[in-house]
Order: structure tokens, then sequence, then C-alpha cells
């Protein structure tokens, strides 16, 4: 063979530049799932992808990403490094970007980013910022992302915004741990009327009420006081979560059925026992109206010796006569008596789970009013299916005393499997 011959074949044999030959699009897709770190370093793979992170529309900067956790000390000095590389060399939209940072002291370089990135079309955008020291005051200039459809902020402060004219397109919002004014939430909720996602976290008591009108909202998740929250304009919100993070917020008495009266649509609700502590003082058997969209009802705690807050439960599961599925976590109390009367079967003639099929009853001890209510439940469900125990004892002889009593309910199913499950035991008894 002539060496003309030779060099041809190793032409046709030799394999193909992979990295070179891949699109366009591919290569974004394959950067997009690397740290920004990684990403820049590609740039010396070959003459094509030397400037392709430049350009990349999705970013994520979190310390964790190039230093370890464990190793800090020079990340203000690099991140401004990285930050500044950022801002001379990318060109472009920037989609979506996720800042996630330790320490204060580079404001400076988080206002420029913010600003850049509110000129270049962001729509997707998460800023979680630190807990210590003084709250990073957002520039104005993040108000002016006409195209931003998630927003997420925490553990920095929002000035009012006496210009603001609204996020159009926003689509979910999430605050958390921000410091800002009452009228400035309802404001910004007000003026984003595509909103389907809402979380609100709390951590201070407000000043004001905060009235949440939002139209097209389907889930609203609220840590706080709820006295501090009032509902106008929700026609079509199908998930609910509220919840306390301390327990002196529940001071003071709101009234539960007229607090209801927007959830028409509601399916899913989720409750703690600040809830209930904060409910009416007098509390009526069942709401005047029924709440036929709810389907699934978790309380994540209740002490089922204060009457109050099992009256106030018991009056809501009473008004959801269709009601598919609950999970309720009990509080240990060692007074267990107060509540008995409320949970008798006796009392509840005139109703029947008729839909609830599923039941999760969590960090259980046995007590009289823990039992009362498995009884309840069992006597008052014709179509359940499986009724899940998961007691906090761990001792045998309890779990036997328990299951025995169990066995003694009547049950108005007869496909009714009851699980006691301890996590010791891989294989959970059942009756």
């Amino acid at each position: 063979m002539t060496q003309k011959g030779k060099k041809q074949c190793f032409r046709r044999t030799s394999p193909p530049d992979i990295l070179r030959d891949l699109a366009g699009n591919v290569i974004d897709e394959i950067l997009m799932c690397l740290p920004f770190r990684d990403a820049v370093r590609t740039s010396i793979l070959s003459k094509k992808w030397r400037h392709i992170w430049c350009s990349l529309p999705q970013l994520t900067l979190c310390y964790t990403l190039w230093k370890p956790e464990e190793d800090l000390t020079d990340f203000p000095s690099n991140f401004v490094k990285i930050v500044n590389h950022f801002l001379i060399f990318h060109v472009g939209p920037v989609t979506k970007f996720t800042l996630c940072v330790p320490y204060l002291d580079i404001c400076p370089n988080i206002d420029n980013l913010i600003r850049y990135i509110s000129r270049n079309g962001i729509q997707h955008l998460v800023l979680r910022l630190p807990i210590r020291g003084k709250p990073y005051i957002l520039p104005s200039s993040l108000f002016t992302c006409s195209q931003l459809r998630h927003l997420t902020l925490q553990n920095c402060s929002i000035l009012y915004q006496r210009d603001f004219k609204g996020f159009d397109r926003l689509t979910s919002l999430e605050l958390r741990d921000v410091t800002i004014e009452s009228k400035f939430i309802e404001l910004l909720i007000s003026r984003c009327s595509l909103l389907e996602q809402l979380v609100l976290q709390i951590s201070g008591a407000l000043s004001d009420v905060i009235e949440i009108s939002a139209p097209m909202l389907r889930s609203f998740d609220y840590t706080g006081n709820i006295r501090s929250i009032s509902v106008k304009n929700i026609p079509v919100l199908a998930k609910l979560s509220l919840s306390h993070r301390e327990y002196y917020v529940a001071a003071g008495k709101r009234n539960i059925a007229k607090f209801f009266e927007s959830f028409s649509a509601l399916e899913q609700l989720h409750l703690n026992d600040m809830f209930f502590a904060a409910g009416a003082g007098e509390v009526p058997t069942r709401l005047s109206y029924d709440l036929y969209c709810v389907k699934h009802l978790c309380i994540s705690s209740i002490y089922l010796s204060d009457s109050n807050e099992v009256s106030c439960a018991l009056c809501l599961i009473r008004s959801f006569p269709n009601l598919q599925s609950m999970e309720i976590k009990v509080e240990c109390d060692d007074n267990d008596t107060p509540a008995l009367e409320s949970l008798e079967v006796g009392r509840f003639s005139d109703v029947t789970f008729n839909h609830l099929r599923e039941v999760k009853l969590m960090q259980t001890n046995g007590t009289i009013p823990e039992m009362q209510l498995m009884k309840l439940l069992l006597a008052k469900s014709p179509k359940l299916v499986r009724m899940l125990i998961k007691p906090c004892l761990v001792e045998d002889s309890a779990t036997v005393k328990v299951l025995a009593e169990l066995t003694k309910f009547q049950r108005a199913s007869p496909k009714a499997e009851v699980v006691y499950k301890l996590d010791k035991h891989p294989n959970p008894p059942s009756v």
C-alpha cells in the first residue's frame, strides 16, 4: 500500500471527535448539569467549547460547589473573583439563577449580580442568604424583572416598592424568613395575577393582618401566626398548609367557621395543634356548611387530652363528608381524660365517613383518648381499607396490650386492616 493510501485508510478508521460534533443544545444541557466552576473549566476541552459557558442560560452559584463546607476562610475573595469573571464574560439571557452564600460581606457583588440578571430575561430566581447578621436589602432592580415566573427569597429584607407594577407572569412565590411590611406582601401577591403557588414563612409577629387575594392560587403554605392571615379571593385553592413556629403566637382566638368559608375548592389540608389552640372558645359540633372537595387531611400535632383542640379537629372532620385519607400525629401528654366525652362513638350517630379509606396515627402511646379515636374511626368508616398505627412506645408488652384491645373494636368495613408498625419490626403485626 502506498503512503497516500495508508493516510486515507487512517482517516477513514480514526474515531470521530465526539466533543466537537455534539449539537449546541446538547452541550448546553451538559454544562447546565455541572457546577458552575466545572462548567467554566470545560473551556479547555476544545476550541468549540472555549466560550460556550459564557452563554449558558441557567446558572447556580453555591459555596458548596467550589469550596468544602469545612473550609470557607477564602470564600469571600473567591466568590468575588467568580462573580467578576461571570459579569465580564457572560453574554445572552439568564433564564434561571440560583444563589446560596454563607456570608454577607460580598453584598456589592450580589447587587451587581441582581442588576445584571434583571436586565437579561430572568424567569426563575432563587436567593438563599445567611441567617446570621444584618439582613441583605434587595435592590429595587429585582422588581423590574418582567419575565419572572418563579421567585424564592430567603433571609433578606424587602423594602416597600411604591412603583412596583407587578409580576405579570409569576406563578410561584416563596418568601422564607424575610423582613417585609404586611402591606407590601398584600401588594406583591395582588399584583401577581397568575400566581398559583405561595409559600410564606414569617418568623416574627406582623403589625397588620395580611389579606390574601389571588384568584389563580392553587397551593398555599403558611408558617406564622394564623391571626395575621385573612383570605378574600381564592376560589380555586386546592392545597392549604397552616402551621405555627412558636407556641406563643397562638394567643388570641379565631373564628374557625368563618375562616374556612372561602375554601370551597379545598382538596388537601395540613394543620398543627397551634391552629386548634387559636380556635374560637365556643366550637360548633360541625361547620354550618360542608367542604365536599376535601379528600386528604393531615394534623401534624394534636393533644387529645385538650378538649378544645379535639373539638376543633372533630368539627372539621365532621364537615369533610368526602374525606378519603387522614394522618394524625399525636402529642404525648400525661393528662388523658378531658377529651374522652368528645371521642365517644355515640356522639357521632349522625356522621359516617363513607369515603375514608386510609388512616395513619403517628406517635401513639396507647392512651385512652387514642384508643377511643381508633375505635371511633373503625366504627364509622365502612370503606376503610387500612389503619396504620406507628407508636412511639417500643415495649413488647405495650404492643400486645394495644393489639388485644384493637381486636375488640367493631369495624364497619369488613376489609379494614389495622397495621401496628414498630420501627424495630420489619414485618409489622396486623389485626
